[in-house]
């Protein structure tokens, strides 16, 4: 016998302690009167046998497996040339001690009582579990056991292929400036002595027919213990837009965009709060007349989730929002020695809501919030003498860094003009957000069963409390300041100004709301109107109207699960404008949605 063969490693003595007891269970198996033993023995041992398993199954470690195997083999040999003693001298000793009761040997020999089938199988499976707990709780071994920590991660995504069409009315406008757009750069001069081209226009006439456009998102989310978790997901998208991941084709066949689209982490002090932070999902009840379904947020929020003692059929809920929308540059101005003070801008958000089960059939759930959407605004800056060479103008900050169309919008530069050359001192202007927006949201929805089916009933209102068609006006504070939302006229004047600070939507959905098993439908139908200033334009539904404000129209739509978590949707949207020029665009979106 070799080195390993007497001296097994410290690792393998408790098995050595298992296994010996399946020798022992071994050895019944091949003396036990009845068995194929006791006429022939076989080549391999059931202990042999086992031990082979072991190896085979990764229970024991090889060298140490082939140490216990090679000392089996040994042990069954020298078991094989006892068995090989004369008949004669067995059946001498048998017929001299014979009994009634069992084969009794001469004095010196061992007894081998007859054990049954069903006591060996137990014996074995007794064996196996023991040194299959030992082998895990020691952590060497653990068959088909996936790894502890991929037990506390889940991945999971979405894909969308949509077909989308927009129809644009003949009579529309063809003269609406893409304000995003006239905001980048180094501003768009406004001197039309010094500048004749057109700032950039939107198109309002020209129909846009079968653009193939496409979603996916997949995100990676671990349950760090019971109450803390963390989440990564990637979406694609066309641009850094905050309101849409939605990827136009074709392009040449090139590829595609990919965006960190949300990184957080939560935890929950006691069962009924969590607190997030990061960049996040929603956390706040609302329909996308005020937020789109593809915003997220960034900052923290802390939810609170809790069923009433008295009433276990209505729970109250809320959450508090700490959101940076964006923070003033940390170099600006870029090429002077005096920079600029930190402004930044935030969303207050605070909300609280109830959730009532009525009974089986009926539930309704409603909340109200209050959004302080602060440091938005813009301001008219100090003097700014760009013609001397100075870097930029002291409210450059107060542009919003994303815009859709809608809010009233003002000039913020205070440009000093050259007076060796006034008439022809360029004006590169940015424009900033006029109205102020504090909100009150109040949401609503009640599902009831109609007719053996899901009816559901949304509305959504929205006010904007700080807004004021005056303050607007003395925001500004330059004659011909505000550049939009005027009326049919065009002029530039109060009396002429058109604008509001409401919105709403009211929506009834039958079916399904959200379509899972194969065959899982829903039918829907709804109505909004969003006046100018009711909101910041930057952040809701990039579909309706073309996104933002100054909005109203209706939409229909259904889906059909055609396969379990893979379904058809179709919508049609028809919008025109609330004030000002005419602007109507029709929508249809044809798309097949998938989740895993």
């Amino acid at each position: 016998m070799n080195q390993l063969q007497q001296t097994p490693s410290r690792r393998a003595m408790p098995v050595l302690r298992q296994c010996a007891l399946a020798a022992a269970v071994a050895s019944v198996f091949v003396f036990a009167p009845g068995t194929a033993a006791a006429q022939a023995a076989p080549a391999d041992t059931a202990m042999v046998r086992l031990i082979r398993g072991l190896i085979q199954s990764g229970t024991l470690a090889k060298d140490v497996g082939e140490a216990l195997l090679a000392q089996a083999q040994t042990e069954a040999m020298a078991a094989q040339q006892a068995q090989r003693m004369p008949a004669s001298a067995t059946a001498a000793s048998a017929s001299a001690a014979g009994t009634a009761g069992g084969l009794r040997l001469e004095a010196g020999d061992v007894r081998v009582p007859y054990i049954s089938q069903t006591v060996r199988d137990q014996i074995r499976d007794e064996v196996k579990a023991q040194v299959m707990a030992q082998a895990k709780d020691e952590g060497w071994a653990a068959p088909n056991e996936t790894p502890e920590w991929s037990k506390r991660i889940r991945v999971e995504g979405d894909v969308r292929v949509r077909n989308e069409s927009r129809g644009y009315a003949g009579g529309n406008s063809d003269i609406e400036t893409n304000w995003s757009e006239f905001n980048k750069g180094s501003g768009y001069d406004v001197n039309p002595n010094t500048n004749l081209a057109l700032p950039s226009l939107l198109n309002t006439r020209q129909d846009r027919r079968n653009l193939f456009r496409a979603r996916a998102r997949l995100g990676v989310y671990a349950d760090l213990t019971e109450n803390t978790k963390a989440g990564v997901r990637l979406a694609s998208g066309s641009d850094e837009s905050p309101v849409s991941t939605t990827q136009t084709l074709g392009g040449g066949l090139s590829k595609k965009s990919v965006w960190l689209d949300q990184m957080w982490i939560s935890h929950k002090p006691v069962d009924w709060l969590t607190v997030t932070a990061g960049r996040f999902g929603n956390p706040f009840m609302s329909s996308d007349l005020l937020y789109s379904n593809d915003l997220n947020f960034d900052g923290i929020a802390a939810q609170f989730d809790k069923k009433l003692t008295s009433n276990k059929d209505l729970s109250l809920f809320g959450t508090l929002g700490l959101i940076p929308l964006e923070y003033s540059s940390d170099n600006a101005p870029a090429r002077n020695q005096i920079k600029m003070k930190s402004e930044n801008k935030w969303l207050l958000g605070a909300q609280i809501g109830a959730d009532w089960k009525i009974d089986d059939d009926n539930r309704v759930r409603g909340a109200l919030a209050y959004y302080n959407f602060r440091n938005i605004s813009g301001q008219v800056s100090e003097p700014c003498k760009l013609y001397a060479g100075v870097d930029g103008c002291s409210t450059d900050w107060s542009r919003p860094a994303f815009m859709q169309k809608g809010n009233t919008l003002m000039l913020l530069r205070d440009i000093s003009l050259d007076p060796l050359n006034p008439a022809g001192t360029p004006q590169p202007q940015f424009v900033g957000l006029a109205s102020k927006f504090r909100l009150i949201d109040l949401n609503l929805r009640w599902d009831t069963a109609v007719a053996g089916n899901n009816l559901r009933l949304d509305a959504n209102f929205v006010k904007n409390s700080a807004y004021d068609s005056r303050d607007i006006w003395n925001r500004a504070g330059l004659r011909g300041a505000i550049v939009n939302n005027f009326g049919p006229t065009g002029g530039v004047s109060q009396s002429d100004f058109k604008s509001g600070g409401n919105a709403y939507m009211v929506q009834a959905t039958y079916g399904k709301p959200a379509p899972t098993a194969r065959g899982d439908w829903n039918v829907l139908a709804g109505y909004k109107r969003i006046e100018p200033d009711a909101m910041p334009d930057g952040y809701n539904d990039s579909t309706f109207h073309g996104g933002g404000t100054n909005a109203r129209g209706y939409f229909l739509g259904g889906s059909y699960a055609i396969d379990k978590n893979m379904w058809f949707t179709g919508r049609w949207i028809s919008t025109k404008e609330v004030y000002g020029p005419p602007q109507s665009i029709d929508t249809l979106q044809l798309e097949f949605n998938a989740r895993f």
